[in-house]
């Protein structure tokens, strides 16, 4: 540690007190770290965990680590925490209910200070069994009777205007490319589909209404399945980032121009929305905003916010791109 003073300048006490799990300023952090590195210092962080009672560490665990959704709203997540000293522990239970389970009690076991998470499976009791009184945050979907902390888009609305609009272009027939109706998402999406029709007094075809797994296989294939049906929707509308490029890549094999052949909506596949020729529109979701909220709700109970757990639904918005 005396070689860590000499190198940065900084006193024992400032020193020990960061290693230890303590908060110091920004730049005698990032001066401790580098020395630390150079010098070849090993801290047993587990060890410190429980001297310190905390471990300056911070679970995040999703349904997978390939979606570029989950990649963004992590980013913005990581950035914020590491400027309070904490460090993320990202995990995936690949859409699995005993892997989902089971990471949720890895976190615990490894004495983590508070939880990010994207529940699909577990329920409420699930959780806080298994997790017992770390603070976690719930991110994107929520948990029905659970009192934690929770930042979603407000899927409802994102949907309705989104089919709003393209009623509004005179299109009567629309389908609807929606995820899995056991996460609440789903659900929420589809029921804003169905409220905006029932509003516009439009009648509710059942198979105009897709249910995906948010994955670009069902995408593509449910997609082709409405160009099958002997009367096609004449607008499609697909509620995540996988499943439009999945429909995008469907229209491109059949040889539909998209919007001009089929009007066309996707969800957050922002970068290739924009690229195509002609650009198509697309619901943007918050996702900076989304880690950022999430960040500074943990922060929060980390630093002995005991009020109510809090619901914050953010702002979609829709993107010509």
């Amino acid at each position: 540690m005396k070689d860590v003073a000499r190198r940065t300048g900084l006193s024992l006490s400032t020193i020990s007190k960061y290693l230890n799990g303590g908060n110091v300023r920004e730049e005698n952090r990032l001066a401790i770290d580098a020395a630390v590195a150079e010098l070849g210092f090993s801290v047993n962080v587990f060890a410190r965990s429980l001297k310190a009672n905390r471990s300056m560490t911070v679970g995040v665990l999703l349904p997978t680590i390939s979606s570029p959704f989950f990649g963004r709203v992590v980013a913005s997540l990581e950035l914020i925490l590491r400027r309070s000293g904490y460090e993320c522990f990202v995990c995936s239970y690949d859409f699995d209910r005993e892997q989902e389970l089971g990471k949720l009690a890895f976190l615990a076991r490894y004495h983590v200070d508070g939880i990010v998470y994207v529940p699909e499976h577990a329920t409420a009791e699930e959780l806080r069994v298994r997790v017992g009184t770390i603070p976690v945050v719930l991110i994107d979907r929520s948990l029905e009777n659970a009192q934690y902390d929770t930042v979603v888009v407000d899927n409802l609305n994102a949907v309705y205007m989104a089919v709003e609009h393209l009623i509004g272009r005179g299109h009567r027939r629309i389908g609807l490319i929606a995820g899995p109706q056991t996460i609440s998402t789903a659900r929420e999406r589809t029921v804003g589909y169905r409220r905006v029709l029932a509003d516009y007094r439009l009648p509710v075809d059942e198979a105009l209404i897709a249910a995906g797994n948010y994955d670009l296989e069902s995408g593509s294939r449910l997609f082709s399945a409405f160009l099958n049906m002997p009367q096609p929707p004449t607008a499609v509308f697909v509620t995540n980032y996988d499943m439009t490029l999945g429909a995008i890549m469907a229209a491109h094999e059949r040889g539909v121009a998209l919007p001009d052949e089929v009007d066309f909506i996707g969800y957050d596949n922002v970068d290739l929305c924009s690229i195509v020729s002609p650009k198509l529109e697309i619901v943007e979701q918050p996702m900076d905003e989304m880690g950022l909220r999430a960040a500074e709700l943990l922060l929060a109970r980390l630093t002995g916010d005991a009020s109510p757990a809090k619901l914050l639904r953010l702002k979609a918005k829709l993107s010509n791109l």
